[in-house]
């Protein structure tokens, strides 16, 4: 028979009237009509083909098409699926066919081939359209309507036969037929619509169409709203993106701007109107709920995830289904062959029932693959459309919070009930919380239903035993629950701790100087260490509760198989079928998954309901007044009965109407006396303010600010200066009294035309300074016109020039938090510059001068004030201090303990109020005093201005941005040769991952590898056994297994009666089960916690030593490295490696192994599979290698864009005063806007790469299950048990490959902190040991304290020239020094040369006797004492701060406060000795913290004492007590004192002058006076 089966179309049937008879009309021979189905399909191909290649042939030329022409037709969408539909239709009839032709004699062609045509045609007219609608070209879509029509025709024909020969929906081809026969239909009227809408034929005038705005952008690069169906599911236009990062880094450009429908803006709008509208009738008081205003802005698409999402949990049930058919019908195939079936013959051919075709394997194995296919599809969809609506919804609330600290009243930052850091949580933490509750929250209600669904079919494999084990992990869930609430408890620690041991490190580095000349830093080291401790104590916890969290995760399947076949052994004395026990077992698998996962999403939940709350108190809280009057003649009065002083609120709501409208009247304008003809810009009657708690903060004032002219503000500490001008800017709340602004329009102007000069905004420079993270130019033109002149003169008005030229790129340079840190004096000039830059009629300085030294406050008040803005005629308030200024002044407001105390020009005061212009005189006086002294050339600008230049001496521009790591650099260069770059771009860091693990400690890394090895084989065992064991009760009977006889089990195992007759051999294998299960268990507990525990020495031995490297570096480090460089190893990448690393080690570990295990599984039952294993492996291999690539650069882009944002977020709430005044709240707004875009941006091209990859992944999951069950059905059929474990395996696979490769891209990001890190442990310590023991050195050494400098050269570094050259001196025991010479003549470079801190490689300096450098660094630096020019305090207590080493007693303490006129000030402090100081001594001022420093030294009682300009931040009068008390209190000891005011030094024994690093006069100071011409006697007259 073999031989005689040709290959005919209709099949060769030996009978009268064969197959080719129509004796009975042609069309009731079914081959015929088969035939005719065929015509549309050949149709369809010749016609389209030609066009397709013409087309193609002719696009070649401009591959990339610009996606402008993107237009959809309409029914876009209804198309793809219904041609979906229709190509698995066709792949049913196919099957059916063959399935039917191979139980029939011969061959009937036409039972398939028209099936496998339709499925190419069905695959061609999607193509067809899809080329169509990018080239815009409807008129060829006709084509597609003939064809639908004609095969509608064709099949309908078909079916008509059908039902007129009674053939029913009892057989399949019916029902196929008849769906074909719907899907023509459908199609054909999607075609006739798109006629409709877009009239492309029969119509006079087609429509015209244009593609979305989104797409007419160029820019907007991210195409998933856009592109067809195919596409979206599966981020075909990723690719370009992905696979184009191996050449070329993704940039910023490269991924554009968002379309229009997810910018913050769009959302901000949905989400604000679903708030607003909220607010309606009944009750105005209730607070919107956010709930609601979420769910109406963001409901429908979470809606349509979670449809994805059940569908996609449906579909996962198709896995374990499947194998129980495919292990089911391998037992059960019988030998009884086609004969024995009755063939039902109609045609003259088979036709099938409609369930006989799920009876065939292969079918079942295709069909497993679809459903795999869709499943993951589904799945891949749900996640995405979760992820972009979370992200609207992040822009959207960011947006919300933004506008409101715009509207916050000041009163509520400066009172703190509204603290930055709050806000900061709010945008960093509270918006994230959302976004992730978004995210999971479509698995809320999908994951009950799953466990519901699985229990049920559990049930119905296993009956009452399968109950058990999904018990079993039920009962386990609340388990889950309560560690993941544990572990978010000691996270929250974990985080306290590792904020207070930031808080330490950063004290310590800041004060690194000092605590290297003290010899402190091992008291310093061990404190943090100890908090270190803590930190390690709650991370200890943290990682056992994860490494419990993993055991369970890996524990219950375990348990749960064990207990189910347990429980049925015992019920049933039977083991249930290979197929029953393997479809379980998928089950299990499936529902370990939802359980685990629902502890997080509750706990998500929970965190989600907290940060709504907080959003909620947050946007209810106050406001600031509505200004409407600052835009003219309107006058703000408030009715002082409506509005009590109790009322914190600034902002009534329950009076919409807040000013009512009988209240704004015209101010009566009082008649002027002759003297005030001018006009007055601002003028304020009778009011009182309030910073919203309950007392006055001013009362009763009336003044008036004269326009054009100069007005200034002066009054003692705390007397409401600041409060006047805000109150003016409407920043505080007016009790009472109005505040008046004038309409400018009344001043012609004849310079300038009006309109330039923008009368709503001031000019407002505040006495903190505030600068925008931005260069120094846009700090200064602060989003004005740039003008080169204007600019140009501001700057020389604010003496900015030499400061420019000392920053790295001058005023490109970035500043502010983020930038070069800039001392107080710079950043208040700069303040300074922008409100002097400013085109605005009224310009309010408060207090400019505080923080600048006599110099350039008087350049600043000439040539600024004085000349730049009184040439302009604007109107200037100015807050000042210094009364020598007053004399200028055109109006002065004097004030005093919140009110007016006298207003009028200095004339009418002298007159009027001689007491308080004798007041102001003597003052005048002594400040007159101070500014003589002052006038010496080191003045303090040029300490800042020397400090700025030692941070930049031999700095690289480069390493000031950021230390973007040096292979980036590197890769940029070598660009042309892309090999290089590309292979350097796509290796993993072993070499980082090994420094890692060996920092872990090798026993541990031993203990992990083989732990883990062990437990995955023993679980590999587990299953095996369990195949083993169901298999012995399908091939019992011994030799006739293979004729079929002895398969009486057909899948009904309860049946209790035939029990298997080796029951000795079962029970064996079952002894073994559960030892191997138990095994199993105790290892996923070893595993667990060997990996949290290896990362965790691995944490604390990388810290530990970083620490100890960082604080033993040269003093040379800390010049050149940036303080935030430091930081942020201690820091984020700390933190990375205690918390972030290890999981990530565990899941890469946990999911390569799990494959791995699985791939020699499935090979070793079917070697057939290793075949297909080899193009799946390189496709994994390329789709993992660009993907990494990819993901890292896209995390880079995330992170980088993150930190802008929350940048200006801060950066607004601390300037909010500011941007108010200068009226730049659109701009700002604007900023966000555009910041929060470009973050998400990146977010979303971010998760899009995961799709791709996941959608990738999945499908080659799907292809190698689709491989394993077809081989194990077509090779020669090994038993049912090793099928089915085949199959589960490969089913595992396809849910861990891209947890493989997510973890290696994360894990590859996550090494780059280790990398930070190491690179800091290159560093070299500073030789600590010495030539001498400390031992060999005298206990009272120095005892005299006698200096020899001997031909001394010292330089900072090696590569940098010295600083000193060949210094001789001799100083005598007990003998007061100066030292005194310009900014960089080396005075302080000398000073750090007697501690050894600096790199002396000529000369030496011997004290009493004894050579330093010999020395061991401790002990000479504990030996001799010094006071720094800038005071430090560490925040502790009094005590720890004058002596941290806890040596002394409290007398000795006590005294040496005595000396630092500090006693009474001590006593008087709560704690006296105790009391606190808090961080950088902020506590106290700094003068007083600069007498700590002195009385430090006292308390160390050294015979030798350096004071290095020791006295330059301290007012005359402690200055003199302090130069008594030096010449009292150190009577016996050298002091070494290192000038700034040359009188300081008038008295000493001996007068060092040096100049370029060399001594150029050295003699008593009366010797040095004589000599007119020398440098001293210079110094000292220009200092008289």
């Amino acid at each position: 028979m073999a031989g005689g089966m040709p290959l005919s179309f209709c099949g060769n049937n030996k009978v009268p009237n064969g197959s080719y008879s129509v004796d009975n009309g042609v069309l009731n021979n079914g081959c015929f009509v088969d035939a005719l189905n065929l015509v549309p399909h050949v149709f369809l191909l010749f016609i389209t083909f030609p066009i397709l290649f013409i087309g193609w042939g002719s696009q070649s030329s401009k591959v990339q098409i610009h996606h402008n022409t993107w237009l959809h037709f309409p029914g876009h969408n209804m198309r793809w699926i219904l041609t979906f539909l229709l190509l698995f239709i066709h792949v049913c009839e196919f099957a059916e066919g063959i399935v039917s032709n191979t139980i029939m004699s011969t061959n009937h062609l036409h039972l398939f081939m028209p099936a496998f045509m339709g499925f190419i045609a069905a695959t061609t007219s999607v193509v067809y359209y899809h080329n169509i609608e990018t080239s815009n070209f409807p008129k060829l879509l006709l084509v597609l309507f003939i064809y639908w029509v004609l095969a509608f025709i064709t099949k309908s024909i078909k079916l008509w036969k059908f039902a007129e020969f009674g053939i029913r929906f009892k057989y399949l081809r019916f029902c196929i037929t008849a769906l074909l026969v719907i899907l023509y239909g459908l199609l054909m009227a999607v075609e006739i619509n798109v006629i409709r809408v877009r009239k492309y034929v029969f119509f006079t005038n087609p429509q015209k169409v244009k593609p979305p705005e989104d797409l007419q952008d160029l820019g907007v690069r991210f195409l998933q709203p856009f592109v067809n169906l195919l596409s979206k599911a599966t981020y075909w236009w990723m690719n370009p993106l992905i696979i184009g990062a191996h050449k070329r880094p993704i940039e910023l450009k490269k991924i554009g701007k968002l379309p229009i429908a997810m910018r913050a803006l769009t959302n901000y709008l949905r989400l604000k109107d679903a708030y607003e509208d909220q607010r309606t009738g009944e009750d105005p008081d209730r607070p919107p709920s956010i709930w609601r205003s979420m769910y109406r802005a963001f409901g429908r698409p979470i809606l349509l995830s979670s449809t994805f999402r059940y569908l996609a949990d449906l579909l996962g049930f198709a896995g374990p289904l499947c194998i129980y058919g495919i292990v089911r019908n391998l037992e059960v195939q019988d030998n009884a062959t086609s004969a024995t079936k009755n063939t039902e013959n109609y045609f003259r051919v088979y036709f099938m029932h409609t369930t006989e075709l799920l009876e065939n394997s292969s079918v079942l194995a295709v069909l497993l693959f679809l459903a795999l296919v869709l499943q993951r599809t589904f799945l891949q969809a749900s996640y995405y459309v979760t992820i972009e609506t979370g992200i609207n919804l992040r822009g959207a609330l960011l947006a919300m919070i933004y506008n409101k600290i715009l509207r916050l009243s000041t009163s509520n930052m400066s009172m703190g009930e509204m603290t930055l850091g709050q806000i900061n949580n709010l945008v960093a933490i509270e918006t994230n919380q959302l976004m992730w509750f978004l995210f999971l929250c479509p698995n809320l209600w999908a994951m009950p239903v799953q466990i519901v669904m699985g229990v049920i079919l559990l049930y119905n494999f296993l009956s009452w035993s399968a109950l058990v084990g999904a018990s079993v992990i039920v009962l386990l869930a609340p388990v889950q629950y309560l560690i993941a609430t544990k572990l978010a408890e000691t996270q929250k620690s974990t985080l306290e701790h590792s904020t207070d041991r930031l808080k330490q490190t950063t004290e310590i580095l800041k004060g690194i100087k000092l605590l290297k000349l003290y010899a402190w830093e091992d008291i310093f080291c061990d404190s943090v260490e100890q908090t270190r401790g803590q930190e390690l104590t709650s991370l200890r916890t943290f990682a056992f509760y994860t490494s419990m969290s993993i055991f369970m995760n890996a524990a219950i399947p375990i348990a749960a198989v064990l207990a189910t076949f347990g429980v049925h052994h015992f019920l049933t004395n039977s083991i249930p079928s290979p197929s029953q026990a393997f479809a379980a077992l998928a089950l299990f698998h499936i529902l370990v998954t939802p359980l685990f996962l629902l502890s997080t999403v509750v706990r998500f939940a929970v965190k989600a309901l907290v940060s709504v709350q907080k959003l909620g108190e947050f946007l209810q809280s106050d406001e600031i007044g509505d200004d409407s009057w600052r835009n003219g003649d309107i006058s703000v009065s408030l009715d002082v009965g409506k509005k009590n002083l109790g009322m914190t609120k600034a902002i009534n709501r329950k009076q919409p109407m807040r000013y009512q409208m009988d209240n704004y009247k015209q101010p009566s304008r009082r008649a002027m006396r002759p003297s005030e003809t001018e006009d007055v810009a601002v003028k304020v009657s009778n009011g009182s303010f309030t910073w919203g708690n309950n007392q006055l903060t001013l009362s009763d004032i009336s003044i008036r600010i004269p326009t054009g002219q100069l007005t200034m503000i002066v009054g003692q500490v705390g007397c409401g200066k600041s409060s006047l001008l805000l109150a003016m800017l409407g920043e505080m709340q007016a009790v009472a009294g109005i505040v008046y602004w004038s309409n400018w329009s009344e001043i012609e102007d004849s310079e300038e035309d009006i309109g330039s000069k923008n009368r709503n905004s001031v000019a407002y420079a505040a006495q903190k300074s505030w600068l925008l993270n931005a260069t120094v130019e846009d700090n200064i033109t602060f989003g004005s016109p740039f003008n080169k002149q204007r600019y140009k003169a501001v700057i020389d008005a604010c003496s900015l020039q030499p400061d420019i030229d000392l920053l790295p790129f001058g005023d490109q340079t970035e500043i502010g938090e983020r930038g070069i840190n800039l001392s107080g004096g710079q950043r208040q000039r700069i303040c300074v510059a922008r409100a002097l830059y400013q085109n605005t009629n009224i310009v309010f300085l408060d207090d400019p001068f505080s923080a600048l030294d006599i110099h350039l406050s008087d350049h600043l008040m000439q040539e600024g004030i004085l000349k730049f803005l009184q040439d302009d005629k604007r109107t200037v308030v100015l807050v000042t201090h210094k009364l020598q200024y007053l004399i200028h002044a055109d109006w002065i407001i004097a004030m005093k303990d919140g009110s007016v105390l006298r207003e009028g020009t200095l004339k009418d005061i002298q007159t009027h109020d001689t007491e308080l212009y004798d007041h102001w005189k003597t003052l005048m006086n002594r400040q007159d005093q101070e500014l003589e002294k002052d006038i010496q050339q080191d003045s303090q600008t040029t300490l800042e201005r020397k400090t700025l230049r030692r941070a930049f001496y031999s700095r690289e521009p480069k390493n000031q941005m950021d230390d973007e790591d040096e292979e980036e650099e590197e890769e940029e260069e070598d660009d042309d040769n892309f090999s290089t770059t590309t292979s350097r771009r796509s290796k993993i860091p072993w070499k980082m991952c090994w420094c890692y693990l060996s920092s872990g400690g090798f026993f541990m890394v031993f203990l992990m590898v083989s732990s883990k090895l062990l437990k995955h084989s023993v679980i590999v065992a587990i299953d095996y056994c369990l195949a083993l064991l169901t298999s012995t009760t399908t091939n019992h009977t011994g030799s006739d297994t293979q004729n079929g006889t002895s398969l009486i089990y057909s899948g009904n195992s309860t049946d209790s009666t035939e029990a298997p007759p080796q029951p000795e051999q079962d029970l064996y294998y079952l002894h073994v089960f559960f030892v191997l299960c138990a095994t199993g268990i105790i290892l996923c507990l070893i595993t667990s916690l060997s990996v949290e525990f290896l990362g965790l020495s691995a944490a604390t031995n990388l810290h530990h030593n970083l620490l100890n490297k960082i604080i033993h570096a040269p003093i040379r480090f800390f010049d050149v490295t940036p303080l935030g460089q430091i930081l942020n190893r201690f820091s984020a990448d700390t933190n990375i490696i205690d918390q972030h690393i290890p999981p990530t080690l565990e899941s890469l570990t946990r999911s390569t192994l799990l494959c791995l295990s699985a791939i020699g599984v499935i090979a070793s039952i079917t070697p057939a599979f290793l075949v297909a294993l080899v193009p799946l492996a390189v496709a994994f291999y390329f789709i993992q290698k660009y993907f990494r690539v990819a993901s890292k650069d896209l995390q880079d882009l995330d992170d980088s864009t993150q930190l802008p944002l929350l940048c200006h977020f801060s950066e607004t709430a601390e300037g909010l005063t500011t941007i108010r005044a200068f009226r730049h709240e659109a701009k700002f707004k604007q900023r966000m806007l555009e910041l929060t875009d470009t973050n998400n941006t990146a977010y979303l091209f971010l998760s899009a790469a995961n799709r791709w990859l996941e959608v990738r992944t999945d499908y080659l999951g799907a292809a190698i299950v689709l491989t394993v069950a077809v081989a194990s059905i077509w090779s020669g059929r090994p038993a049912g048990g090793l099928v089915g474990l085949g199959l589960t395996y490969a089913l595992t696979i396809t849910n861990y490959l891209n947890w493989v490769v997510r973890n290696l891209a994360d894990l590859e990001v996550q090494m780059a902190a280790v990398k930070k890190v190491n690179s800091f442990l290159g560093t070299e310590s500073e030789n600590y040991e010495g030539s001498m023991d400390a031992s060999q050195v005298p206990e009272n050494w120095p005892h005299d304290g006698e200096i020899k400098i001997h031909d001394l050269c010292v330089r900072y570094d090696p590569m940098l020239k010295p600083v000193l050259k060949h210094v001789n001196a001799y100083i005598k025991p007990g003998q007061k020094v100066g030292i005194c010479g310009r900014t960089g003549s080396g005075k302080s470079s000398l000073s750090l040369a007697f501690f050894n801190m600096v790199d002396i490689f000529e000369g030496k300096i011997v004290i009493d006797g004894i050579d330093i450098c010999k020395l061991p660094l401790q002990t000479l630096r504990s030996r001799l004492s010094i006071i720094l020019q800038d005071p430090v305090l560490f925040s502790g207590s009094i005590r720890f701060n004058l002596d941290p080493e806890r040596k002394c007693t409290d007398d000795r303490l006590w005294e040496a406060l005595e000396i630092a006129q500090l006693k009474n000030m001590v006593k008087a402090l709560p704690g006296g000795l105790d009391a606190v100081v808090t961080e950088g001594g902020e506590n106290f001022s700094v003068g007083q913290r600069q007498l700590f420093c002195l009385a430090r030294a006292f308390v160390r009682k050294s015979s030798i004492l350096i004071m290095d300009e020791a006295t330059a931040s301290i007012d005359m009068a402690t200055e003199n007590i302090l130069q008594k008390v030096v010449m009292t209190a150190f009577a016996d000891r050298t002091v070494v004192t290192i000038a700034h005011r040359v009188h300081t030094i008038l008295t000493a024994d001996l007068v060092i002058v040096m100049k370029r690093g060399n001594i150029l006069e050295y003699d008593k100071p009366d010797t040095l006076l004589e000599q007119e011409d020398g440098m001293f006697a210079s110094f000292v007259k220009a200092d008289m």
